[in-house]
């Protein structure tokens, strides 16, 4: 069936303070993640994978961080995109945020 009802998806805590949910198909994932942990004093560490990303903040805000770009203050209703292979990451200023992210190919590391 082609519908994930959210609070009867399988959880995944890949971190403390984080609730991931997914939804894919062959070629796309699409993630739903929710942090408790906030605000946080510092951006989480810079990161790169081959998947094209893209993001949209549903609550909360970030600061996002891109390689070559300035940080971003983003609220709710914000969206980023990542391209492949390009250095990025966040900084959750708010007490909680959920960030629906988007990837292309399917993230396997998140399957796992």
């Amino acid at each position: 069936m082609p519908v994930l009802i959210y609070k009867e998806a399988e959880v995944q805590h890949p971190a403390e303070g984080l609730e991931r949910r997914l939804v894919h198909t062959e070629k796309m994932l699409t993630a739903i993640m929710d942090f408790s942990n906030g605000p946080k004093a510092e951006p989480d560490p810079m990161h790169s994978h081959p998947h094209e990303q893209t993001c949209y903040i549903a609550a909360g805000e970030v600061l996002f961080f891109m390689e070559g770009e300035e940080p971003q203050h983003l609220r709710a209703g914000d969206m980023f995109y990542v391209p492949s292979n390009k250095m990025h990451g966040i900084q959750l200023l708010s007490e909680t945020a959920r960030l629906v992210d988007s990837f292309s190919p399917v993230r396997e590391d998140f399957l796992s």
